[in-house]
């Protein structure tokens, strides 16, 4: 998965002498997260919905009418952006993206091609990625199974065992779980299984008997499968 192919793309981008209330403007009425700053076709700094309503509720708390016209009338984005924001670029993966930000503690990035921002990546266009993965736009149907090794062919096993029970697979992932195998201290994880059948139940007991506990287990019907 590629970032140009999730992000929002061509954004909405501000100039760095825009007045602060003209950015919490624009922000607020298009339902955004954040502002590019670009300087004749360059990035210069990020402004965040979260950094705007910071600074308003600090001068909302002093009360002091001086300070609030400033604010209102004179403040720049340039004295309030984040200077040098951490970027990604267009054809970063997502995994790298979600690494990055959880290891900057960032929640959106402007996306680069070339030095010229492409895009906006955010919490909610991964979210948005994370609904697709668990398949939160269909009725699909679900179950969660034990940390397992994966070893060759463990996969395919699961997927055949699933679909002998009448399972018609929709997806299939494994998830990194922290605790070890007992046996062969490789590496252990969780593995979801996505699907449409009549019977979640016949599944779930046909995979506890191949060897596969079951963790959880989701039945959100299926019309179209039904008798």
């Amino acid at each position: 998965m590629i970032v140009r192919h999730w992000m929002q793309a061509d954004p909405t981008v501000i100039a760095s002498d825009t007045l602060v209330s003209e950015a919490k403007r624009i922000l607020s009425e298009n339902n955004l997260h954040a502002l590019p700053v670009v300087d004749n076709d360059c990035l210069r700094g990020l402004v965040t919905r979260a950094n705007l309503l910071r600074m308003g509720h600090f001068v909302l708390r002093t009360q002091n009418p001086d300070e609030f016209n400033f604010f209102v009338s004179r403040l720049k984005v340039r004295d309030i952006m984040v200077r040098n924001p951490a970027t990604v670029r267009a054809d970063d993966t997502m995994q790298l993206c979600l690494l990055k930000g959880q290891q900057l503690g960032v929640a959106q990035f402007p996306v680069l091609d070339g030095e010229r921002v492409v895009g906006v990546i955010s919490a909610n266009e991964i979210f948005q990625l994370a609904a697709h993965c668990l398949g939160a736009w269909e009725r699909r149907s679900g179950v969660t199974l034990a940390p397992i090794e994966l070893g060759p062919g463990v996969l395919g096993r699961i997927a055949d065992v699933a679909e002998a029970a009448g399972a018609v697979l929709q997806a299939l992932y494994p998830i990194d779980h922290l605790e070890r195998h007992a046996r062969g201290g490789a590496a252990a994880k969780k593995v979801v299984v996505r699907f449409h059948a009549r019977e979640v139940s016949d599944v779930v007991a046909a995979l506890e008997a191949a060897g596969f506990p079951v963790l959880e287990s989701a039945d959100a019907g299926h019309p179209a499968l039904a008798a």
